[in-house]
């Protein structure tokens, strides 16, 4: 059973400046299943042995299948719902990222959760700049599974 945590809610962009350099807190623990890593290799194409090949894998670098590193960052919309939310904006769109790293294999089976801290929240022509550093934790491991800055436009 796992514990449900409500994410940090900013009413506006004012609420969300005052925020900025502080942590937001944690996403939930997410399992990393040969499933998810498989329609991942699916939907990307990219169908290396190290992800998919779990026999193979196993007499490999890592002892068995690993996620891609793509698949890891594109969990954080989702782990980063779970940490924070703005409400009373009319929308917020995906921007980019910053300086992405994956310093440690997600092993298939392992659980990861993201942590989230604010950088910035920055004017700009299509609304407000938001800089969010996402570390993708992984379970007892002792780096990361990615590290990212998230960028975010907010619309008053």
């Amino acid at each position: 059973m796992t514990e449900t945590t409500e994410p940090r809610v900013f009413h506006g962009v004012d609420e969300l400046r005052d925020a900025v350099g502080s942590h937001l807190g944690y996403s939930q623990w997410l399992p990393i299943t040969q499933d998810r890593v498989d329609l991942f290799a699916d939907a990307t194409g990219d169908h290396q042995w190290i992800h998919v090949d779990v026999e193979r894998a196993k007499e490999g670098p890592f002892g068995g299948t690993i996620a891609h590193g793509y698949l890891t960052l594109s969990l954080l919309p989702m782990l980063t719902a779970e940490i924070y939310r703005v409400d009373g904006v009319s929308m917020g769109v995906n921007y980019g990222c910053n300086k992405v790293r994956f310093p440690n294999p997600v092993r298939v089976g392992s659980r990861v959760r993201a942590g989230a801290e604010l950088l910035s929240v920055e004017q700009s022509t299509l609304g407000y700049l938001v800089t969010v550093r996402v570390t993708i934790e992984i379970e007892g491991a002792p780096k990361p599974g990615c590290v990212a800055e998230s960028l975010a436009v907010v619309v008053p």
